[in-house]
């Protein structure tokens, strides 16, 4: 356990100063005049089980884990609107605090489940008492629709052991699509609902200044 603790401290620190570089951001957009592309941001380190099972599914031995496996850090960004998606990934493609190694648009091409995600694999820098290390991070964009549906599955995909029922995929399938088109609806009067969350706020910044 203590040799985990050990290889997995540094992808802690990792999404700690990430989650709190991108909820700054966040703050920025809530304290301007401008709408917030980014609704709230999520992390976590991969739990060891997690990791075991994954790198046996994978054939990937124990030393190679830090190489192989991309998500030992995790990071998610979900949105309001599939628009605020290319927002926030300009936001992070302008960013000088690391390197993006990979983008992956499963918004624009899901894949056959139905899932819906922008993915971006960053090499973050973090000091450790040994030095510089640079970490793999996977990052996830999605809107609170998306996540809802992917969350679903994961939790689906955890209880069949990844062999969901084929009636039950259909089902899923058909619900992803009931998701995009949501976020299509919302899209369409998003304007709307930006107004209206401007008015909530000039609100409740007006009872408490009184």
């Amino acid at each position: 356990m203590r040799k985990w603790e050990i290889l997995l401290t540094p992808y802690k620190q990792a999404v700690d100063e990430l989650k709190v570089k991108l909820r700054g951001i966040r703050e920025q957009y809530q304290k301007s005049s401008k709408h917030t592309p980014i609704e709230f941001v999520t992390g976590r380190v991969k739990p060891i089980s997690s990791i075991i099972d994954k790198a046996s599914r994978k054939n990937i031995p124990l030393d190679r884990l830090e190489a192989e496996l991309q998500d030992l850090a995790g990071l998610r960004i979900v949105t309001q609107f599939v628009e605020d998606i290319e927002t926030v990934v300009e936001l992070i493609r302008s960013r000088k605090d690391f390197e993006i190694i990979e983008e992956i648009d499963y918004v624009s091409e899901k894949k056959s489940s139905g899932y819906r995600s922008y993915h971006m694999i960053l090499n973050y820098p973090v000091q450790t008492i040994e030095g510089e290390k640079k970490i793999l991070v996977e990052l996830q964009i999605r809107t609170m629709a998306m996540n809802f549906w992917a969350t679903i599955e994961h939790s689906l995909n955890y209880k069949y052991s990844g062999e969901i029922p084929a009636d039950v995929k259909m089902k899923l399938q058909r619900s992803a699509e009931a998701a995009f088109l949501l976020d299509e609806e919302m899209s369409i009067i998003r304007e709307e609902v930006r107004e209206a969350q401007k008015i909530i706020t000039t609100k409740q910044e007006q009872g408490r200044k009184l």
